[in-house]
């Protein structure tokens, strides 16, 4: 169980507050926990603009499956189609700030929305079978915090 208090401190400001989290140790829950208040000011597009080659594409971020950085490219498989852009992944995941997609590997990131299943693969990696027949690996690096976002 997870209890909250207010405690007035009138030398902070307003709009900049403190979060303190205290537990005994600082396990998966403690961790999901604040990584979500990291990401609570965080803006939630409800449209993000993508440039590609030729036009800027408005596309809601509910709809884009995985974002796979290619040959310099990223990928962003939509339910609709792929789009290809030249942004840099961190720097769309940055734009994006949605909870739901999460890193999967250096040149990879998953919506955990289209998530339809994980399956061991090689050497501590996984399988991601996602919307729309897609796939991707999920490198043993991020393996671990998949599984916690998952809360598995």
């Amino acid at each position: 169980m997870v209890y909250s208090r207010f405690e007035e401190n009138p030398h902070i400001a307003t709009d900049d507050p403190i979060v303190i989290v205290q537990a005994a140790a600082q396990d998966s829950q403690i961790q999901a926990l604040m990584s979500y208040i990291n990401r609570y000011q965080a803006a939630n597009p409800t449209i993000l603009p993508v440039k590609s080659e030729d036009r800027i594409l408005m596309i809601r971020p509910g709809e884009i499956i995985l974002a796979d950085l290619v040959n310099g490219q990223l990928l962003l498989t939509t339910i609709n189609e792929i789009v290809v852009t030249n942004e840099a992944l961190s720097h769309f995941l940055g734009r994006l700030a949605k909870p739901s997609f999460v890193q999967v590997s250096k040149h990879a990131a998953l919506n955990l929305d289209h998530l339809l299943s994980l399956s061991d693969s090689f050497s501590g990696s996984m399988s991601a079978r996602l919307t729309n027949r897609t796939k991707t690996e999920v490198s043993r690096k991020y393996v671990k915090e998949l599984l916690q976002r998952l809360e598995v």
